[in-house]
């Protein structure tokens, strides 16, 4: 059966196991999950789920949602992902998915929002090197030559320059969970994830 969760990230902390050994891990509150549509090979092309996840109070929505929910029966949701599955036997509309579905050693990829960094330059967003700073060089930080002259006469697409770093998805793969907490609904991951605090994250394997 796959496994796939949605959660937001409360911070970081560590563990230390029965041997001694101190691991960093992120802690994550996820699920419950509300399940809110089913789609199926002969209607949609294709098997998938699609989960809700945090309750919504309807004078948040717009129509089109409003009516939506209510014609699937389900409790409004904040977060709508939808993860793709092999058979979609093992689910039903308006069911539950939490975090009971993983275990302790489980290796999981997650997928989060990046932190935006904002405006950033060569050196800091592409790992440039900088230039001399000795010997009167005024060239410290800058990109250097970024066009070929008379032709083809313009810039290539995809050419490292500065620009907008992060605020992009970010799957991180091989993950482990190291503990799950049922009765707080909290998954303990090895390791950092993407984004800050209160970031909706994925979890799938």
């Amino acid at each position: 059966m796959q496994k796939f969760i949605l959660g937001k990230k409360i911070g970081m902390t560590q563990i230390i196991q029965d041997s001694g050994v101190v691991v960093p891990v992120t802690v994550i509150k996820a699920g419950p999950c509300a399940v809110v549509d089913i789609r199926t090979q002969e209607i949609n092309g294709y098997m998938a789920i699609l989960l809700g996840y945090e309750d919504l109070k309807e004078k948040h929505l717009n129509m089109p949602k409003s009516g939506y929910f209510k014609k699937q029966a389900v409790v409004p949701k904040k977060y709508l992902k939808e993860f793709r599955v092999e058979s979609t036997d093992n689910y039903e509309l308006n069911g539950v998915v939490d975090i009971s579905v993983f275990s302790e050693d489980d290796e999981v990829c997650v997928k989060s929002k990046s932190i935006g960094k904002g405006f950033a330059g060569t050196v800091k967003r592409h790992n440039f090197s900088r230039g001399p700073m000795t010997h009167g060089s005024k060239n410290h930080r800058l990109p250097g030559s970024i066009g070929a002259g008379t032709d083809p006469a313009r810039v290539f697409k995809g050419t490292k320059m500065g620009g907008h770093m992060g605020n992009q998805f970010v799957t991180v793969k091989g993950l482990v969970i190291v503990k799950v907490d049922s009765e707080k609904g909290l998954l303990y991951i090895k390791g950092s994830v993407p984004g800050k605090k209160n970031n909706l994250v994925e979890i799938f394997r």
